[in-house]
Formats: structure tokens, C-alpha cells, sequence
């Protein structure tokens, strides 16, 4: 049973509590605000100390979890796939979450620790309010605020990230092209395999290791990011649209959308 948005959602201050089982479908926002914290995360070990924060988008792989008698933190954790509905799928959450699988953890200034802190805080603050004829929508913008924040942050200090290693390579040219709107005309795991040089089973194993979702899921992201766009926009028909969009049939584009978006074109199409 699908739970409510306002379960999927908490705020704490238990170090120890980040990997729990309940936020294993969720992503965990977490600021070292003093002490030491130290953890493991797929097997590598990290340590933080005061502005420092651990962006963790698999709380599964979180190990070992250590701190010191000082060490204070907040976190807030949320539903990974919510917050995936609320931006496009091509946009720089995409590379981010590469980089941050491979360190989640980020040094911020006095000034924008406090800033990430009122981000919590405003979202913790309404997060009880279900009764708001917009909940989702007023916490789905208190979410982005908080997103861009992170994008921002995390672009201010990794604007000088290097390609080191063929897994690197691999990831960062598969996004770019998923960035780049791609999944629009083509979606098969083999064309990406292909312009890539690798074969589809070392692209899928290296994808799904480093995000913990499959080339698909990441493919079919986007194209329904894309085709949300189109139907909203109410520029072209839905035969049009599935015709850019190089669907072999109407009928075909109606079932991915169905099963993807969850609602036929006709009935987003208005």
C-alpha cells in the first residue's frame, strides 16, 4: 500500500538513525552543525565536522556509523521518488547524484549551512499541515527551494570535478546525453551502449551500481519529462507528439504513458 506524502517525510537529529530501514526508498539531507560524525558509505569511509553535509541517496549502503561526544546534526529525509517528480529528470540533479555516490559529502560556508538549516526547517514546519487545500504543492515548492539550494552548493564547489576513470567516463557522457534530451527520439539501452563504445550489460552494471536504478529507469525519466512537457504545452496533437517522439504507433505511445505517467495523453492533454 502506497503510503501518504506527509509518512514519507521526517525530521531528526539522531546520528545514528540515517540508514534505517524506513528511509531505504528516500534520500537523507543531513548537517554536521558541530563534533565529528564519521560513517561508511558503499564501503569507503567519510567523516564530518561543522557546515559540513552528506547528501545520502542510498541510506542502505550507510555503515559504521560513528560521532564524538560533541557531535550535534539535523537531517531531513524524503521521499527520493517525490522529490524526482519535482524537477526535470534532465537537469543537473542527473550528474549531481553521480558525484554525490561517489562523495556525499559537501563543505559549506557559515552563510549557507544557515541557509540549507532554514530549508529543513521551513519544510519540517508544514510538513503536519495536510489539511492545505495545495499540500502537495506547497511542499513540492518548499522541496525545490531546498533542491536548488543543494544544486547550487554542490556546483560551487565541485565546478573544477575531473573525469578520472572509464566508470566516470562512462556515467558522465551517459547523463550528458540524458541531459541533452536524448530519450526523446531514442530509448533503447543499446543506442547509449553503442555511442559510448561499451556493451549494454557494462553501461547497465556501471549505471545501476553508481545511482541504484536501472538505464531505463533513467531513460524513461526523462522521455516522460519530455512528454509532459509536449502535453502541457498543447502545441502539437498526440499523434504529432508521438511521431517526434519516433513512437511507432499512437496506440504504443498511449501505453507508455499509461504505464509510466500513469494516465493516458488524452487525459493530460486538455
Amino acid at each position: 500500500m502506497k503510503q501518504v506524502l506527509h509518512n514519507q517525510f521526517s525530521f531528526g537529529t539522531t546520528f545514528r538513525d540515517i540508514n534505517s530501514p524506513a528511509y531505504y526508498d528516500c534520500v537523507v539531507h543531513l548537517i554536521c552543525l558541530s563534533g565529528k560524525g564519521e560513517f561508511k558509505f558503499n564501503e569507503e569511509r567519510f567523516s564530518i565536522t561543522k557546515n559540513d553535509i552528506a547528501i545520502i541517496t542510498e541510506p542502505r549502503a550507510i555503515k559504521e556509523i560513528e560521532a564524538d561526544e560533541d557531535f550535534r546534526c539535523e537531517y531531513l529525509v524524503a521521499p527520493e521518488e517525490y522529490l524526482h517528480s519535482l524537477l526535470p529528470s534532465n537537469n543537473y540533479s542527473i550528474i549531481g547524484r553521480v558525484s554525490l555516490y561517489e562523495n556525499p559529502v559537501i563543505n559549506l560556508s557559515d552563510n549557507e549551512a544557515k541557509t540549507l538549516s532554514a530549508d529543513f526547517h521551513n519544510i519540517a514546519a508544514r510538513i503536519g499541515d495536510i489539511d492545505h487545500q495545495y499540500y502537495r504543492e506547497m511542499i513540492g515548492g518548499l522541496c525545490r527551494t531546498m533542491i536548488y539550494d543543494l544544486f547550487d552548493f554542490h556546483s560551487r564547489h565541485n565546478e573544477n570535478m575531473l573525469i578520472t576513470n572509464r566508470v566516470s567516463y562512462v556515467s558522465k557522457h551517459f547523463f550528458t546525453m540524458i541531459r541533452e534530451g536524448m530519450p526523446a527520439t531514442h530509448r533503447e539501452p543499446s543506442f547509449y551502449a553503442d555511442a559510448l563504445n561499451v556493451s549494454v550489460k557494462y553501461l547497465s552494471e556501471t549505471i545501476k551500481r553508481i545511482t541504484g536504478d536501472s538505464v531505463s529507469a533513467h531513460i524513461n525519466r526523462a522521455a516522460v519529462a519530455i512528454i509532459l512537457d509536449y502535453l502541457k504545452e498543447n502545441r502539437l496533437s498526440i499523434t504529432q507528439i508521438a511521431e517526434q517522439m519516433n513512437f511507432c504507433s499512437v496506440q504504443y505511445f498511449s501505453r507508455f504513458c499509461v504505464k509510466h505517467i500513469g494516465k493516458s495523453p488524452s487525459k493530460i492533454h486538455q
